[in-house]
């Protein structure tokens, strides 16, 4: 039996070859536990197969099978981007280009001044989250404790 590959190469990405397939698949932006799981079955992979146990066709298998669902017997649900604005299609996108369409996603919504490309402009939440006490990093809109410390010493804060 050959010896199991460390880093296994996949969609321009190196993935970890010591865990089994659907757990390393995991690993891909874009390749969730269900996507992963659906690929380990269409190929008939058992679940405690390591990734870098596989031959570089099984490999080569399973790189084509995440770039182009469309020719495996897959669930549209099963997808990142249903109904695409775009296309108007079910598509699945990894990697690079599902951050490049989020990103163009969210310049629309700025561009459009919506209300969720409004908070997306602002650094707050964009679904409903509370904010009372939650999201107090980076800059905040209001008057800072040691600015209000200041304004209330006797000396007025000047020097």
């Amino acid at each position: 039996m050959a010896e199991t590959q460390e880093v296994v190469r996949i969609a321009r990405t190196g993935v970890d070859g010591t865990k089994p397939v659907s757990e390393a698949l995991t690993g891909l932006k874009g390749v969730g536990e269900r996507y992963a799981n659906a690929i380990g079955k269409e190929l008939d992979l058992d679940s405690d197969t390591r990734l870098g146990d596989l031959s570089e066709q099984q490999i080569n298998n399973i790189e084509e099978m995440i770039k182009n669902p469309d020719q495996v017997d897959l669930p549209s649900w099963i997808r990142n981007r249903r109904h695409d604005r775009d296309e108007g299609d079910n598509q699945h996108l990894i990697e690079s280009d599902l951050e490049l369409k989020e990103e163009f996603d969210i310049r629309r919504l700025k561009e459009i001044a919506s209300y969720r490309g409004w908070r997306h402009k602002i650094g707050l939440p964009v679904r409903g989250q509370k904010t009372k006490s939650s999201f107090r990093s980076g800059s905040k809109i209001g008057v800072s404790r040691a600015r209000l410390q200041e304004e209330a010493s006797p000396d007025g804060g000047d020097e």
